[in-house]
């Protein structure tokens, strides 16, 4: 029986809901600083704010939106157990208790270091045990560049945002059957697996991650842009990126994690759909129903689709968006209780 190397995923991602107040700086507490922060309003069609304490906090961008890192309208503080969201977009009043989802992701509290391993200098922030690790750098030259990741391991899931002009997310995977160099999603559309050339041969490594010139991404990775890029490895116990085949039932498949999750992300790989946002604060008992799109702006919508349990999920919806037959899916989790703990005992139930 598989162990983890991490008892409580609660100390390096959770998910929280708060009620936004506008007209005061509300504190919500998470228990570690968030260093990678996702918000949502999920009663108004706001832009997600993707914030992180490399960029700090006067700084986001929108996973459902190729606009440039924005200074305008919304800002968050980051402390040590807690944040605090200004701005209507991430701080909306009037909409109900609980009306807003943040994503937390606990990294290297904003402690930062210089990366030399590619062919141009990255600024990494890193957390090895939990396989996470937010890298930003300046493109130079006109051929491909690469770039240092400070993961120690190569990472199975890459989203790169280029921070100073218009251009879309590019999405590298790394799962069994699907992904791998030369490929990309986009995670500010709903366009299938195809071959690009923003992570080109050779595939990510445990040092460098190889940025590709060529077609489009001239645009991308232009010499002067600068770019920030997520970068994910599953750990045992705690996270997983895999993929799963669709069979059209609302019986559907059961996937097997090593824990019950407590947050995932979907998409279908070979054929055009939305990334499905589900998660545990949500949805406190199955069915988890609470739906929003990473890349849209729309309200959060009710549509069965999975139960969690303590060994993986199970698919509930026999639809495209989680479940159409034969469609191959990608997914990532994160934990909210391990299956076994590191000691060899399985986990308390929390």
């Amino acid at each position: 029986m598989a162990y983890t190397t991490i008892n409580k995923p609660e100390d390096n991602f959770k998910a929280v809901l708060y009620t936004g107040t506008h007209a005061s700086v509300p504190t919500v507490t998470v228990g570690f600083k968030s260093d990678f922060l996702w918000l949502k309003s999920r009663t108004q069609t706001y832009d997600h704010a993707l914030f992180d304490t490399t960029r700090g906090g006067t700084k986001y961008i929108a996973s459902n939106s190729n606009s440039a890192e924005s200074t305008s309208g919304n800002s968050v503080t980051f402390n040590a157990t807690t944040f605090q969201p200004s701005g209507q977009a991430i701080n909306e009043a009037g909409q109900g208790a609980d009306n807003m989802i943040s994503w937390n992701w606990k990294c290297n509290g904003g402690t930062t270091s210089s990366n030399s391993d590619g062919s141009v200098t990255s600024t990494v922030q890193a957390n090895t045990t939990s396989g996470f690790s937010i890298v930003t750098y300046t493109a130079t030259g006109s051929g491909d560049i690469t770039v240092g990741h400070g993961l120690g391991v190569a990472p199975d899931m890459i989203l790169t945002k280029t921070r100073s002009v218009s251009y879309d997310w590019r999405v590298f995977i790394n799962t069994p059957d699907a992904g791998g160099a030369g490929k990309a999603l986009q995670l500010d559309g709903t366009a299938a697996l195809s071959t690009n050339n923003s992570y080109p041969s050779p595939a990510p490594t445990s040092t460098v991650m190889t940025m590709g010139r060529g077609g489009d991404d001239n645009n991308n990775y232009a010499n002067g842009e600068t770019l920030v890029s997520y970068c994910f490895k599953s750990i045992q116990g705690y996270s997983k990126m895999g993929n799963y085949t669709g069979n059209g039932e609302t019986n559907g498949s059961f996937v097997y994690t090593g824990f019950k999750p407590a947050w995932i992300l979907t998409k279908p790989i070979a054929a055009t759909g939305n990334w499905n946002l589900n998660d545990n604060a949500r949805n406190l008992f199955n069915v988890v129903n609470k739906r929003l799109r990473a890349n849209g702006s729309n309200t959060e919508t009710d549509s069965d689709a999975f139960d969690f349990l303590s060994n993986g999920f199970k698919i509930k919806n026999s639809g495209t968006a989680y479940n159409q037959n034969n469609y191959k899916y990608f997914y990532m989790a994160f934990a909210e209780n391990p299956l076994v703990a590191t000691n060899g005992v399985p986990a308390t139930a929390r």
